[in-house]
């Protein structure tokens, strides 16, 4: 019998994950800070046919885009004369489950279900435990979501009570824990139980997946619009919807701005159990947002695939009240209804059109279904319950955990940049800490960490030198 004490668990992760993901991160690694992403994204993922052939045969891709011509109009109202980009959305929602993750999803399932697994186990409270829960019904495999879903006094969030609902309708087990480490302890001690199929977020399979999204971007928008986006905006958490997006884009010969959004919950602690219900965000904001751009490999796979910073030209944030009020503007005006997610990056994409010549065009990649505890009044009700002060003003003046401020007018929602060289010197430190074993980079480091922070090696060394002094 193994150890199933917390410490007995956490001794056995890196075993666990080997099993449970089936890859060898070793033969990828230099020994040193450096590891061969390229080679492993090559190696352990499928080709970008590969996968849009496994995603046609379960129904996932080759979603719409629509213009939002109501809603560019209305930016317009608030830009200079001759500024007011023509703003897209791609309708993620339009997949089996209602969002983007279905595409990594299949492609996780798909390799569980080639590689013998009997079931598939996801770790998350949001969209993507649903899209694991359909892939798994359609290939015919045991699935388990493992939720944070409460704080201490037994209270969940009403967008993750949601998706559980929405998950176990699919025919998952759902195992819903409290804010801690209690989750992954948990993940792992299910994977050691039942043999399963870790399908990550943060494999080469999962990330895969998401290629064929700013694949079909840049080949929709060639066909319906004669051309490319200007930019387009992703809603950043974790990192694989923007690089997996960013990596389709490439792969289609569209080299074209992308820009990440989160959502600001600047204050808050994402693990503490006091805060835990204080923000009106579950995922797509900045306690997922900035750790995991300045150091993806805090996942639960040793090297994540996930590596934002390699492909993010530009990082905003918007606020709660902003993406709730053109969560509103968006079915009142376009008579779409989406979820928090998609709306995220909708809502950056909103003010930054106003940057923008009209001529101009600016895509937002994702969207994603709504129901029932994601609807925005569910969502200002739970706030109001938490003590949280909800009403209009200037979104400027929010702070998270305090108050959530509906702007007064369209005119007041605007985006706050993110410093991607703090970021990146926050990236340089931690794997200098993490992987240097106490020894000077080698050349292939400073390779590595130039790819890493799409800086040159000037950059890095300063950095470095900075560092060890």
């Amino acid at each position: 019998m193994n150890d199933t004490s917390y410490a007995g668990v956490l001794s056995r992760k890196n075993s666990i994950m080997k099993k449970s993901v089936g890859i060898d991160y070793g033969i990828y690694e230099s020994g040193s800070i450096a590891f061969d992403y390229e080679r492993m994204m090559k190696e352990t993922g499928y080709t970008l046919d590969d996968v849009r052939a496994i995603q046609a045969a379960v129904h996932v891709g080759n979603t719409p885009i629509l213009e939002l011509r109501n809603l560019t109009t209305l930016a317009r109202h608030y830009a200079r004369p001759g500024y007011g980009a023509r703003i897209f959305i791609k309708d993620e929602a339009a997949n089996p489950s209602g969002s983007f993750k279905a595409r990594r999803a299949a492609i996780s399932v798909y390799h569980a279900k080639k590689h013998g697994y009997k079931g598939v186990i996801s770790a998350t409270s949001g969209n993507y435990g649903a899209a694991v829960a359909s892939q798994a019904a359609m290939l015919g495999l045991k699935c388990i979501v493992v939720q944070e879903c409460y704080d201490s006094r037994g209270t969940g969030q009403p967008e993750i009570i949601e998706k559980a609902r929405k998950c176990e309708a699919l025919g998952a087990e759902v195992v819903q824990l409290s804010v801690g480490p209690e989750l992954f302890y948990k993940f792992l001690l299910l994977l050691e139980e039942t043999g399963y199929f870790n399908a990550s977020l943060y494999t080469p399979f999962s990330v895969a997946g998401i290629e064929t999204l700013g694949f079909e971007i840049a080949c929709q928008f060639r066909s319906q619009c004669g051309r490319l986006p200007d930019a387009v905006v992703a809603t950043n958490a974790g990192g694989g919807n923007l690089t997996g997006t960013a990596r389709g884009l490439l792969k289609a010969g569209a080299k074209i701005p992308v820009i990440g959004a989160s959502v600001s919950l600047a204050g808050l602690h994402m693990a503490s159990d006091t805060q835990f219900n204080k923000k009106s965000f579950t995922t797509g904001h900045t306690g997922f947002g900035i750790p995991f751009s300045s150091w993806p490999d805090r996942s639960d796979v040793p090297r994540s695939a996930a590596r934002p910073l390699r492909y993010m030209d530009r990082y905003v944030t918007i606020t709660q009240g902003s993406v709730f009020y053109i969560t509103e503007a968006l079915a009142s005006l376009e008579g779409l209804e989406k979820g928090p997610a998609g709306n995220t990056s909708l809502a950056a994409a909103f003010a930054l059109a106003q940057e923008m010549p009209d001529t101009a065009i600016i895509a937002v990649q994702e969207t994603e279904y709504t129901g029932a505890g994601k609807h925005v009044q569910p969502q200002l009700s739970f706030a109001k319950s938490n003590g949280i002060e909800v009403h209009f003003g200037n979104p400027a003046d929010e702070k998270p955990g305090e108050n959530l401020i509906l702007p007064e007018h369209p005119g007041l929602i605007k985006t706050t940049e993110v410093d991607l060289d703090h970021i990146r010197a926050s990236l340089i430190k931690t794997a200098v800490k993490t992987h240097g074993n106490g020894r000077p980079p080698t050349e292939e480091d400073i390779a590595f960490l130039c790819d890493e922070t799409r800086r040159d090696a000037d950059f890095v060394r300063a950095l470095l030198n900075e560092n060890s002094n």
